[in-house]
């Protein structure tokens, strides 16, 4: 089970930190993925961070504000976001995903987490 926690209301410009956090699943045996899903849009994949290397890949549209990390001894990724818009706004899931490359990005995900909302309003 991935569960996601440090979602919230957060004014334009802010910062946010989400943690993923493996319960049951070792993390370090997987990459893991960030996606998000805004309402009335379809989800998209952001961020994801390779299992060993560390290897991340971003979206345009979220490329230079955001940073994925993992901390395998805690069995947690996080994804720090600064600079946050108004069209941040989005439920935020963490999943794991069988690849995720600087270039190709996301590969076939397997579990998922519930989500933490995200809010950005003034």
């Amino acid at each position: 089970q991935l569960v996601e926690s440090g979602g919230g209301l957060v004014q334009p410009e802010g910062s946010l930190t989400l943690t993923c956090a493996g319960e049951g699943p070792v993390l370090d045996d997987y990459a893991i993925a960030w996606f998000r899903q805004a309402p009335g849009k379809e989800r998209e994949g952001i961020s994801c961070i390779s299992s060993r290397d560390g290897t991340a890949y971003y979206a345009d549209s979220v490329k230079g504000r955001l940073t994925i990390s993992r901390d395998n001894a805690k069995n947690r990724v996080y994804l720090q976001m600064r600079s946050l818009k108004l069209e941040d706004t989005a439920v935020y899931y963490c999943a794991t995903t069988r690849r995720c490359t600087r270039v190709g990005g996301i590969g076939q995900t397997d579990f998922w987490g519930q989500g933490t909302q995200v809010t950005v309003s003034s």
